[in-house]
């Protein structure tokens, strides 16, 4: 795959897909930038080589064509502001605008496109759609690891359009790179340490882990169904019952493969999911019918952080609890500082994206750790060991 360190971009019209699929507030103000702080050093580096830059981007779920708050003319002043320069707009993707403002773009001036999703040829990977896109640049650029996951137009199906010259932006590449550090080159003992709600949405990742860690940690809601499996009482907590069979089945392939499978034993049991509820500390076998687990608790996050302690790899993805209510939140920043701590030490952590960066973020530690990936289910499919169709496309 080659990357645009392989390219001067010396008057070529790069068109670039970044995912600025950025979280704003009621009044259209970005509340986590960093994906456009992701994003910089690749366009940086067009606009340095004395290129011109074409951005396309999604930003949320529009359903039926074009709708106001999924407009990507909210975010331009604060792009112009972080790329200092004067950021333009094309009202859409592949009309006469488009094509007009692409075709006047001078050297050095950057042009922002309408979101691709307004149109349903983008999700569906229509062929016409790509190529219409294509005819806007020189130059393929993708830098936007989080949609890499999907055969989108714009993120697998136009490099066909641009043999010989599509590149993967220096996010991408440095997103693929990490994967692969903890993937195949891992110092050891390498720990992953696995959370959120549910089992069923991280099967394929735990089983294909288990070839590759020394120690697994289960946290989270998810961590409930491994409980129920051995006959604890979870009272109201989390579980997919449909899965407790298989539960049994990872523990069992775990000790077959000889990985320590950490499992949380208390909990912080609450009798309502609210931050004000009621909590006390527990075994989180015992856990009577009308109250719920919503954390690990002391015991679980001190076990958990001494593993983390003595780990030289470490891949976190999924939270220990409902850390966005400060009541749940001690065993994900428990979880969070041991990681800082064994990564100051010289350990290589790489938290995948989603509700773990989110946490890193929330506890101002995402410059304290080694790498926090922008893409969450491309993490994960990655780690699992799929062909992501954004990454294939540039490797044709």
């Amino acid at each position: 795959m080659k990357t645009i360190e392989d390219i001067n971009f010396s008057g070529k019209k790069a068109l670039v897909r970044v995912d600025f699929n950025v979280p704003l507030d009621e009044n259209f103000n970005i509340t986590d930038d960093n994906r456009i702080q992701g994003a910089k050093p690749s366009i940086q580096k067009i606009l340095n080589d004395g290129g011109s830059v074409i951005l396309m981007s999604h930003l949320g779920r529009p359903k039926d064509g074009p709708v106001d708050k999924y407009s990507l003319k909210h975010i331009v002043t604060h792009l112009s502001k972080e790329l200092a320069v004067d950021v333009q707009f094309a009202d859409d993707c592949i009309g006469e605008q488009a094509v007009s403002k692409s075709a006047a773009l001078q050297d050095g001036q950057v042009l922002l496109l309408e979101n691709l999703r307004f149109y349903k040829e983008e999700e569906n990977g229509d062929v016409a759609f790509a190529e219409k896109l294509s005819k806007l640049g020189d130059v393929y650029v993708n830098d936007a690891f989080g949609t890499a996951h999907r055969a989108h137009a714009s993120t697998a199906v136009i490099a066909q359009f641009f043999p010989g010259e599509k590149f993967a932006g220096f996010l991408m590449a440095s997103e693929i790179n990490n994967a692969e550090k903890v993937l195949n080159r891992p110092q050891r003992p390498f720990t992953a340490i696995m959370g959120g709600a549910k089992v069923s949405d991280k099967i394929q990742l735990i089983e294909s882990l288990l070839d590759k860690v020394d120690n697994l940690i289960v946290g989270g809601g998810m961590a409930y169904t491994f409980v129920k499996a051995v006959g604890g009482e979870i009272g109201q907590s989390l579980v997919e019952l449909d899965k407790l069979d298989l539960a049994n089945e990872l523990v069992a392939k775990a000790e077959e493969k000889g990985v320590n499978l950490v499992l949380p034993t208390d909990a912080q049991i609450a009798d309502g999911f609210s931050n004000d509820a009621n909590t006390y500390d527990g075994p989180n076998d015992q856990i009577p019918a009308d109250k719920q687990g919503l954390d690990i608790g002391p015991d679980s996050s001190f076990h958990f952080a001494e593993v983390i302690g003595a780990s030289n790899t470490i891949l976190w993805n999924g939270p220990m609890g409902v850390f966005e209510f400060e009541t749940f939140a001690k065993g994900t920043k428990t979880v969070a500082d041991a990681i800082v701590a064994a990564t100051e030490r010289g350990a290589f952590s790489l938290i995948g994206g989603g509700d773990s960066a989110a946490a890193i973020s929330k506890f101002g530690m995402t410059e304290h750790v080694s790498y926090v990936s922008t893409g969450g289910g491309a993490l994960l499919e990655y780690m699992e060991g799929k062909i992501l169709p954004g990454v294939q496309a540039l490797n044709d």
